[in-house]
């Protein structure tokens, strides 16, 4: 295993300008692991914390145009792995800029950057549009802008619900700018989601419901197109040395697209696995660095990274608390039938697939929580 210092920049000192990667980069994204930690250390990130932090997370890596690879909220600090892509070429024009707000924000926040757009164009105003633009597409396609953002709100939060006032963090985020290579990002991302581990709060990653992994375990879309994306970086240096044996060429990337959920799943397992094994020893014959034993490990690598169903459904236990109806396509959307006026004129069907299962499993839920799954 390749040490960090030899596949990351090193973090910066505080005073010093944040190291960003190159305009030019040869890369259409660039990867920041981000940490921030509590001030003074105090666990008070309980469960309800963390779910608001995930929370504001999803609404402004929406808003600020960038995407969370993977993550993991702790007791006292949290890790994220962002990637930020470059800047484009042409800027979002003023309808795509409001279907975003609209999207990340709400309906409320979006009607008002209509209503300014549309008043600046009445007195044909450009200085006043494009004021009223930056005030987002400033925070876009930058992680300083998106941590900083998200630190602020969460702060807010707490402290509203816990009646305090004052900083929440014990300094500005750090961050180290990861090489969008397969082994560099792929070996971050290990190190994030084997945090749980490591502080010894799990017996396995997919347990802890507050990282990308366990979040994609547990149903949630976005976490698992995380993983999709650590994927296809890690395998597509192997794919470009494969060959399709009829036609003698390389195999294109779409060939990592078509890799199912399960396989991804397995595959980031494998990878966890193969990272998290306990280190060293102390006087005691304990492991200096905690985690899996070679024996876990070597079974995890040898299954290949599959589970058992019965595990796949356990974690996916927020279907089995907030899914309302679990069944059979048929007897959802009977259910669906005698209950429809409690769901609005939106609604038209009933039944949701749960997520993640293989084919023939077919089980579906009243609810669909593809959105805000973080269990």
């Amino acid at each position: 295993m390749l040490p960090f210092d030899l596949i990351c920049s090193s973090y910066l000192p505080m005073r010093q300008r944040r190291l960003k990667a190159p305009a030019n980069s040869y890369s259409d994204s660039a990867f920041y692991h981000c940490i921030s930690r509590v001030v003074n250390r105090d666990f008070v990130l309980g469960e309800e914390e963390r779910e608001e932090f995930v929370r504001l997370m999803r609404v402004y890596e929406r808003l600020c145009g960038l995407r969370v690879v993977t993550y993991c909220v702790m007791s006292n600090h949290f890790h994220v792995l962002v990637g930020v892509p470059k800047k484009p070429e042409v800027m979002p024009s003023n309808g795509e800029l409001i279907a975003n707000v609209k999207a990340s924000l709400g309906d409320l926040a979006a009607t008002n950057l209509e209503y300014d757009l549309e008043q600046a164009a009445k007195i044909k105003s450009v200085k006043w549009e494009e004021e009223i633009r930056e005030r987002y597409l400033r925070r876009m396609w930058d992680v300083s802008s998106f941590m900083k953002t998200l630190k602020q709100r969460f702060t807010q939060w707490f402290n509203k619900r816990h009646k305090r006032k004052g900083t929440l963090w014990e300094d500005r985020f750090r961050s180290v700018l990861v090489q969008s290579a397969g082994e560099p990002v792929s070996a971050m991302a290990a190190y994030i989601d084997l945090n749980p581990i490591r502080a010894q709060m799990v017996e396995d990653p997919q347990e802890y419901r507050w990282s990308g992994y366990g979040a994609a375990m547990g149903g949630d879309p976005l976490a698992l197109e995380g993983l999709r994306e650590i994927d296809k970086i890690r395998n597509s240096e192997a794919m470009h040395a494969l060959t399709d044996e009829q036609s003698g060429e390389a195999k294109p990337e779409s060939f990592l697209l078509k890799r199912t959920s399960l396989e991804v799943l397995e595959g980031y397992r494998m990878l966890l696995y193969g990272r998290g094994e306990e280190r060293g020893l102390a006087e005691d014959g304990a492991a200096l660095k905690k985690g899996f034993t070679r024996e876990e490990s070597q079974h995890v690598v040898a299954e290949g990274g599959r589970l058992p169903k019965a595990v796949y459904l356990r974690c996916r236990v927020r279907y089995f608390t907030d899914g309302a109806v679990i069944g059979s396509r048929s007897f959802v959307n009977e259910v669906f039938t005698t209950l429809k006026d409690r769901f609005g004129e939106k609604r038209k069907t009933g039944a949701r697939l749960m997520r993640g299962l293989e084919k023939e499993d077919k089980l579906y839920a009243l609810r669909d929580l593809k959105r805000d799954a973080v269990s």
